[in-house]
């Protein structure tokens, strides 16, 4: 039985991302065997790629926003934070661990990324937490790794705007949507991290002095300052979500290098170079998705899936929960960008069928696909934080487990509720 041009292409891409080619690269090659067998022109794949690339430009959004946490990695922004969050939850049982969860929640409203936050902040919370033998080092990785996906939901989000890119959703609503299933989020974790603090009588941080706060906070205010402009800026109508992103990287460097001045030329400099090869590796997969995207564009799968989908009278709340699941299996497996890219294109027009709003429908995948970083046994937060505590794997994803638990309890209520998300658009004028 001969293979159709289209499953020699799916067979490819597996084959070529089992043998080690990144993901990007093997659907490029992919997308061009399916060209080839199909007798279409191949310049068709660098077609797209540049379209695709060039014409967008709400994707200036991401090296700027991988530039901006970055540079406040390697200022002393995370370190004033740190000291600003003890004042806040650093008092009750557990403190360290609340410290954690809400310096993730304010450090995302600079960086956009989860990878970005658990390196940032990990390095010294998870120092600071295991000190003197405090808290098991794997369950300060474990409450890292956890915290970490938060970076992603509330506003900035890297995934959001690839989300926007691939359904033309606004980048501003969708930004909106993800505060309150981020707060809701940081608020199961800190209650979980109580329980768990409780039940092995984990220490009580000492009370900082009421003399030293208005000097930690005073050292912690242009570190807070950035998601204010940033947010403020946006949502005015001051600068798009583009323009936000260079205002977040100019203010990140300014504060580092002015205010602070806690960086070297050698660290701006590996800053930024880091800071390129992680738009590089992204730029290729948006590039890989975008041919791809093409040919199953021309295969009319979302349509094929829609009428396969409509065969089992599905209804609104029915879809969303077998994409749920789908999505909870994938992220085992795939890297969170690849499915945005690749798998959530596929789902897109079935969701308009139904009536279901773009928006919720966007927040719930990325709140499901970051859950997804946590997930073994591939989900890459859980590799980082073992790496970084130099613990074996299975003890963070054991520590890890209570979070994961109740993240999926939160992705369970944003998708049975649509106005835990939708309500603040709304009431932004979003008219969705």
């Amino acid at each position: 039985m001969s293979l159709s041009p289209f499953a020699l292409c799916i067979i490819a891409i597996v084959l070529l991302g089992a043998l080690g080619l990144p993901i990007g690269h093997s659907m490029v090659a992919g997308s061009i065997l399916y060209l080839l067998l199909s007798g279409l022109d191949l310049g068709t794949a660098a077609e797209q790629i540049l379209n695709g690339l060039f014409n967008s430009y709400v994707l200036l959004a991401i090296p700027l926003f991988i530039l901006a946490a970055d540079l406040m990695n390697i200022g002393s922004l995370t370190d004033r934070l740190l000291q600003f969050c003890l004042i806040l939850v650093g008092r009750f049982r557990g403190g360290l661990g609340h410290v954690n969860v809400v310096a993730n929640m304010i450090f995302a409203g600079m960086s956009g990324s989860a990878i970005a936050d658990a390196v940032g902040i990990g390095r010294i919370i998870i120092g600071m937490m295991t000190r003197e033998g405090r808290y098991p080092i794997a369950y300060a990785g474990a409450i890292t790794a956890s915290a970490a996906i938060i970076g992603p939901i509330i506003p900035p989000s890297i995934p959001m705007v690839l989300y926007a890119l691939i359904s033309d959703t606004s980048i501003g609503y969708l930004f909106l949507g993800g505060f309150i299933p981020g707060i809701m989020l940081g608020v199961a974790f800190m209650i979980m991290n109580s329980i768990i603090a409780r039940r092995r009588n984990y220490p009580v941080e000492a009370k900082i002095p009421l003399r030293d706060v208005p000097r930690i906070t005073i050292r912690a205010f242009p570190a807070l300052m950035l998601p204010v402009i940033l947010l403020f800026g946006i949502y005015g109508g001051v600068m798009t979500p583009t323009e936000g992103a260079a205002a977040a990287a100019f203010y990140a460097l300014l504060a580092s290098t002015v205010l602070y001045r806690a960086v070297t030329w050698k660290q701006l400099y590996d800053a930024i170079l880091s800071s390129a090869k992680a738009t590089t590796s992204i730029g290729m997969l948006i590039a890989g998705a975008l041919v791809f995207n093409y040919v199953v564009t021309i295969e009319n799968i979302p349509s094929s899936l829609a009428r396969f989908m409509g065969g089992y009278d599905l209804s609104a709340a029915g879809f969303l929960l077998l994409v749920n699941i789908i999505l909870l299996v994938l992220g085992c497996l795939l890297e969170g960008s690849t499915i945005i890219l690749v798998v959530l294109p596929i789902f897109i027009p079935t969701a308009k069928v139904l009536g279901i709003d773009l928006v919720h429908f966007g927040v719930v995948c990325v709140v499901n696909i970051m859950i997804g970083l946590l997930t073994p046994p591939y989900g890459l937060l859980l590799f980082v934080l073992a790496n970084m505590t130099k613990q074996p794997l299975g003890a963070i994803v054991r520590e890890a487990s209570p979070f994961i638990f109740v993240s999926i309890l939160v992705l369970a209520i944003i998708t049975i509720v649509p106005d835990s998300i939708l309500w603040l658009p709304r009431v932004m004028g979003y008219r969705g």
